[in-house]
């Protein structure tokens, strides 16, 4: 595989314990007690977009619509509608990863940032659909904030798979 610019290093394959324990650390981030804000980003997707375009072979659109239905069952909103959310976010991300896997973080949250925005949309308009009241405005600083987020997320979830496998100095590699 050709490096993207700018990476020196090989990475290392990830661990399934730190992958799905992040997974499980996002979904328990959603559970936060923190009342009725629609500001704040939506972890699951954010780590759900990371691990599919770092590790498609991993995270793709069945651990999408487990996760998705989860947060359903975990909000008390319909049931499918995260799933399906989660779903097209995966799906779009799989689409555009080779493209996005070469651009830089700051890029990566840019090129990213359209489908934070469209998967809050989505999720409004079906919420809004089943009769519920309308959130606020202040929905539009969820996409904003995950795209505020998504490099240090980027460099904490990486960090673990840039370590090299013994510590040797005189090492090439």
């Amino acid at each position: 595989m050709i490096m993207p610019r700018g990476q020196e290093q090989l990475l290392l394959p990830v661990s399934g314990w730190f992958l799905w324990g992040s997974l499980l650390t996002a979904l328990i981030l959603n559970m936060l007690p923190v009342g009725p804000v629609t500001w704040l980003p939506d972890w699951v997707a954010l780590f759900l977009a990371f691990w599919a375009m770092h590790q498609p072979q991993k995270v793709g659109l069945g651990v999408a619509m487990i996760f998705g239905l989860l947060v359903d069952v975990q909000q008390a909103s319909l049931l499918g509608q995260h799933a399906l959310v989660y779903c097209c976010l995966v799906l779009a991300v799989l689409l555009l990863r080779r493209r996005l896997v070469w651009y830089s973080l700051v890029s990566q949250a840019t090129q990213l940032l359209p489908l934070f925005v469209l998967a809050h949309v989505f999720l409004m308009l079906m919420q809004l659909l089943s009769g519920a009241p309308f959130p606020g405005y202040t929905l539009i600083l969820a996409p904003l904030l995950e795209a505020v987020v998504w490099p240090i997320i980027s460099i904490l979830l990486l960090a673990p798979q840039r370590r090299t496998p013994e510590r040797d100095v005189t090492r090439p590699l």
